[in-house]
C-alpha cells in the first residue's frame, strides 16, 4: 500500500513538473520574443541614425559578446542545440553546466545584443537550450530524476513556443533530438509541446509567423521544380553545414586563430558581417522581414540569398550566441527567388517555399521538421506534398556534401572524455544541484 502511494505521489510530481515547466518555458519563449524584436528594432533605429554605423559597431559588437561569452557563460555559444544534444549523451556529467540556470540567463541576453549590433543569428535555437534549462530545473526543485527525455520534452516545447508552431515541436522531438522514437515519451513531450502552444497562443495570438501563402503549384510543375530545388537547395545546405564543422571542430587553416584568439577571431567574423550587410543592405538580424516579403511577392536583391548565406555563415564562426534556424529560413527564401526567376511561369511565393525547404533541409537536415515549419508558419497547407518532395530530396542531396548532421557534429565538442554516453542516465548528486 505505502509503494502504491509513493508511486501515485511520483506521477503527481511528474506530472506537476511538466506542466509548470511547460508553462514557464513558454512565457521565457515569449519574453525572449519580445526582446528580440526589440532589438531588432534598436539596430534599424542605428541605421536609421547613421548607415555607416554597422562598419564599427557589428565587429566591436561581436568581440565584445564573444568576451562576454567566455568569461560568463562558454556553454552559451552557439545555437543552444548541441548543448542538449551533448547534455542528453552525457547528462550526469553535462547537464549541470550546458543547461543550467546560468546560461538559461545569459543566452537569450547574448543572442539579443548580437541582434542589436546586426548579427545574423536567430532565437529559436537558443529558445532550445533555455527550455531544456528551464524544465531540467523544475524537475530538480520537485527532487525528480532528470533524464534525457526531460530534455527533449523542455527542448521540443522551446521549439513549439519559439516559432508558434507546436506540431513543429513534436516532429524536432522526433527527428532531431531523440535518437529513437520512444513510447514512453511520446505524452511527455506531447503534453509539454501542447501547454507552452497553449501560452504562446493565448498572449501573441493565432499569428502566422511568415503570413499566409494560398498559392498551389500544378503537378507538371511539382514534378520539375521539386527536384531542381531539392538537389540545388540541399547541396547549398550541406555546404554550409561542412564549412561550419570543418573549421569549428576538424581544424584546418582557419582554426588555430579561432582557438588561440576567439575574441579576434569574432572580431574579423563581425566584420565580415558588417561588410556583407552594407554592401546588400538587408542581411542583417534574423532576416525574418526580407523572408516575408519573398514570399508574398515582393522584390528584393538578387544577392540576398548569397549575402544571407556568408553573414549566418560567419555569425555561426564567430562563436558567439545566437541560432540559425530563421537565417537559414531567410537565406532559403532568397535560393528561392533565384528559383522563381527560372520558373516565371509559376506562382512566385509557392517557388520560394519550396527553394526555402531544399536550402533548410540540407542545413539541419531534418526533413519533417523542415516541411511543419515551413507549412505552419505560412499557412500553406496545399503545399505540402511538393514540400515533402523537395525535402526529402534535399535531405539526400546535402549527404552528398556533408555525411555529418550539423547539430549532432557541433554537440561533440562539448561533450567530455568519458564512456557516460548513456542516453537514459539520470542527472544526481552534484550534477543535479550545480
Amino acid at each position: 500500500m505505502a509503494r502504491r502511494h509513493l508511486l501515485h505521489n511520483l506521477l503527481w510530481r511528474r506530472r506537476l513538473a511538466i506542466g509548470a515547466g511547460a508553462l514557464l518555458l513558454g512565457f521565457a519563449a515569449l519574453a525572449f520574443a519580445w526582446l528580440a524584436d526589440r532589438a531588432s528594432e534598436g539596430f534599424a533605429g542605428l541605421l536609421a541614425i547613421n548607415p555607416w554605423l554597422p562598419a564599427i559597431i557589428t565587429p566591436a559588437g561581436y568581440a565584445l559578446i564573444a568576451w562576454i561569452t567566455l568569461k560568463l557563460g562558454p556553454e552559451a555559444r552557439g545555437s543552444g542545440i548541441p548543448q542538449v544534444i551533448a547534455a542528453m549523451k552525457q547528462p550526469a556529467r553535462s547537464s549541470h553546466r550546458l543547461i543550467s540556470l546560468k546560461v538559461a540567463f545569459l543566452k537569450p541576453l547574448l543572442t539579443c545584443a548580437a541582434l542589436l549590433v546586426g548579427g545574423s543569428a536567430g532565437r529559436e535555437g537558443p529558445t532550445v537550450q533555455v527550455s531544456a534549462a528551464i524544465m531540467t530545473r523544475v524537475h530538480q526543485m520537485l527532487k525528480l530524476p532528470v533524464r534525457s527525455s526531460v530534455l527533449v520534452a523542455g527542448g521540443a516545447a522551446g521549439v513549439a513556443a519559439a516559432f508558434n508552431t507546436p506540431l513543429a515541436g513534436v516532429a524536432f522531438a522526433i527527428e532531431e533530438l531523440a535518437s529513437a522514437y520512444e513510447q514512453r515519451m511520446t505524452l511527455l513531450v506531447m503534453s509539454a509541446v501542447l501547454i507552452s502552444g497553449m501560452v504562446s497562443l493565448g498572449i501573441a495570438g493565432d499569428y502566422v509567423y511568415f503570413g499566409a501563402m494560398h498559392d498551389t503549384l500544378s503537378l507538371s510543375s511539382v514534378m520539375v521544380i521539386a527536384p531542381v530545388a531539392g538537389v540545388l537547395g540541399g547541396l547549398a545546405g550541406g555546404l554550409f553545414s561542412r564549412l561550419v564543422l570543418d573549421v569549428t571542430r576538424r581544424g584546418g587553416l582557419w582554426r588555430p586563430w579561432a582557438r588561440t584568439s576567439p575574441v579576434l577571431w569574432a572580431l574579423g567574423c563581425g566584420a565580415v558581417v558588417a561588410l556583407v550587410g552594407l554592401a546588400s543592405g538587408n542581411s542583417w538580424g534574423t532576416g525574418y522581414e526580407a523572408a516575408r516579403a519573398l514570399i508574398e511577392g515582393d522584390q528584393a536583391s538578387p544577392w540576398f540569398g548569397l549575402a544571407k548565406f556568408i553573414a549566418t555563415l560567419a555569425t555561426a564562426l564567430s562563436g558567439i550566441p545566437g541560432g540559425i534556424f530563421a537565417p537559414s529560413l531567410a537565406t532559403g527564401a532568397g535560393f528561392g527567388s533565384w528559383l522563381s526567376e527560372l520558373f516565371p511561369e509559376d506562382p512566385g511565393g509557392a517557388v520560394v517555399l519550396l527553394g526555402m525547404i531544399a536550402y533548410f533541409t540540407g542545413v539541419v537536415r531534418a526533413p519533417l521538421t523542415a516541411v511543419i515549419i515551413v507549412s505552419e508558419t505560412t499557412a500553406s497547407r496545399g503545399l505540402i506534398l511538393p514540400l515533402f518532395t523537395a525535402a526529402i530530396i534535399a535531405d539526400g542531396s546535402a549527404r552528398l556534401v556533408c555525411k555529418e548532421r550539423l547539430y549532432h557534429g557541433l554537440a561533440k565538442s562539448f561533450l567530455s572524455p568519458s564512456r557516460d554516453t548513456a542516453p537514459d542516465r539520470e542527472i544526481t548528486g552534484s550534477s543535479a544541484t550545480s
